[in-house]
């Protein structure tokens, strides 16, 4: 990477497990130090995306591979869109900080298909740009739930207790198999937030000097 480009962040972790609050304090501290900063999330809030809400909350419903597709198409969207695309952002020299990118898909998809078929559909995005660091919140399924039910008037397709241990495992299976190519911190995230927030930092700082 050239020094004036910009440095890029995924979060990722089970629903509940607080990447919402960390994306916000992380970004407050990257404020503080003055550095230049954009957040975005997965699903986009663009069409692609909100296609993928309509299916995730049931009112919609899609094929996994079609799904698994739908992800595909929007990610290259976030990448490359003329207007806020993650590419050209961190060409500028802007940190860019995402709240899910490819390993969402391995993650979440993979517990119904083939891991292999998800990340071979996602390497050309891979081959486009990979994070810097992707930061993984590691939380106990049952205080991600506590927290989904307590926050939540709905849950979404994922949110089930059986399931969110399954992804959990799927994460652990993507990131050994894809150790060798991509950068991986694992947080405990079974903490108060100021504590999670310095093991996030911890972890992120090296990158930027």
């Amino acid at each position: 990477m050239t020094q004036n480009k910009g440095i890029f962040l995924a979060l990722e972790g089970i629903d509940g497990s607080g990447k919402t609050t960390q994306l916000q304090k992380l970004t407050a501290r990257l404020a503080q130090l003055n550095i230049k900063h954009y957040s975005t999330q997965e699903p986009t809030g663009g069409p692609v995306g909100s296609l993928i809400r309509q299916i995730l909350t049931g009112r919609t419903l899609a094929d996994n591979r079609v799904m698994a597709s739908l992800f595909v198409a929007d990610r290259l969207d976030h990448l490359l869109n003329n207007v806020d695309g993650i590419s050209q952002k961190i060409d500028a020299g802007v940190c860019v900080l995402t709240d899910r990118y490819y390993f969402s898909s391995y993650a979440y998809q993979s517990v119904d298909m083939d891991l292999n078929w998800l990340i071979n559909a996602n390497r050309p995005i891979a081959e486009i740009l990979r994070p810097n660091l992707t930061i993984f919140l590691d939380i106990p399924v049952s205080t991600a739930l506590a927290r989904i039910q307590a926050g939540r008037f709905h849950t979404e397709l994922y949110e089930k207790e059986e399931r969110l241990l399954a992804v959990r495992k799927q994460y652990l299976t993507a990131f050994a198999q894809l150790q060798a190519e991509e950068n991986i911190a694992i947080i405990d995230a079974d903490a108060d937030a100021d504590t999670v927030a310095e093991r996030i930092w911890q972890a992120t700082a090296p990158l930027f000097g």
